[in-house]
C-alpha cells in the first residue's frame, strides 16, 4: 500500500484511546465502517485519477456501491482472521431496517458485513490491517472489471 496513504490514515486515529468493542452492535460499526472506507476509496481514487471531481465521484461510487462491496465480501472472507470472520459474518446477519436503492438484500447485508469489519478494525486501531483489507478488496475490484 502507499506510504502516503498509510501515513494519512496513520494520523486519523488515537490508537492510545481503546473502548471494548463489544458495547458496539453490528449496524454501529458498519456505520463507522462505511466512513472508514469510503475515505480510503476517495483517497485511493484521488491518487490514481488526476480528473474532474466528478468523474472522481464516478469512480468513487462505482467501488463502494454494496455489489462491489459484496463481492469483496466473497473473496476477502478467505483472507480472515478467526476474530475477523465473526465480526464480518455479524455485520451481514445484522438486522437493518433499511436498504440499498439499487441493491439486492444478500448484497446489501454483505456490504454491510463489509462495513462492519472495517468500522471494527478502526475502533480497534488496527490501521495496519484495514490497509492491507484495503488492498485485497481494491485488487478484488480492478479484476472484476
Amino acid at each position: 500500500m502507499d506510504k502516503h496513504l498509510h501515513d494519512l490514515f496513520i494520523k486519523t486515529i488515537n490508537t492510545d484511546k481503546k473502548k471494548d468493542l463489544t458495547q458496539y452492535s453490528a449496524l454501529n460499526l458498519a456505520y463507522i465502517g462505511d466512513a472508514v472506507f469510503e475515505i480510503l476509496v476517495r483517497t485511493f481514487v484521488l491518487m490514481k485519477a488526476k480528473t474532474s471531481v466528478n468523474n472522481l465521484h464516478l469512480l468513487s461510487k462505482d467501488i463502494v456501491k454494496a455489489e462491489s462491496q459484496s463481492n469483496m465480501y466473497n473473496i476477502l472472507t478467505e483472507h480472515l482472521s478467526e476474530e475477523e470472520a465473526k465480526i464480518i459474518k455479524r455485520g451481514r446477519n445484522a438486522k437493518s431496517h433499511s436498504k440499498a436503492k439499487n441493491a439486492s438484500i444478500l448484497d446489501y447485508r454483505q456490504a454491510t458485513g463489509l462495513e462492519a469489519l472495517f468500522g471494527y478494525l478502526y475502533l480497534k486501531g488496527d490501521i495496519n490491517r484495514i490497509l492491507e483489507l484495503f488492498e485485497i478488496c481494491i485488487n478484488i475490484k480492478e479484476q472484476s472489471t
